[in-house]
């Protein structure tokens, strides 16, 4: 059930669940974030972080380690990002399409 926001204290509501370390070798920092392994496990690698060996689908990552994966990951995505609609222009001639 959801409480109005004048009754809703964040500490006690939150649900923050147990308190994780960071899936980094050789890091035991809180972590702030849990990411998709099938998802994130490449950036995180080639970052250069080393993750230890567990059986979780997770990855806990503190906030530096984070932040430097998540920069790969945006380098990575920008090199691949998707162009306008309008990659190829010289196939345009005079405002009509050539198909």
């Amino acid at each position: 059930m959801k409480l109005p926001k004048e009754l809703r204290d964040k500490r006690d509501v939150g649900g923050t669940g147990k308190n994780r370390i960071c899936s980094i070798k050789d890091c035991n920092e809180n972590a702030i974030r849990s990411l998709s392994e099938n998802t994130w496990k490449n950036y995180v690698e080639k970052a250069g972080l080393k993750l230890k060996d567990s059986s979780n689908r997770k990855i806990y990552l503190c906030k530096p380690h984070y932040s430097q994966s998540n920069r790969f990951r945006k380098i990575q995505e920008k090199n691949f990002q998707k162009k306008g609609f309008l990659d190829n222009s010289a196939s345009l001639k005079k405002g009509k399409w050539e198909y």
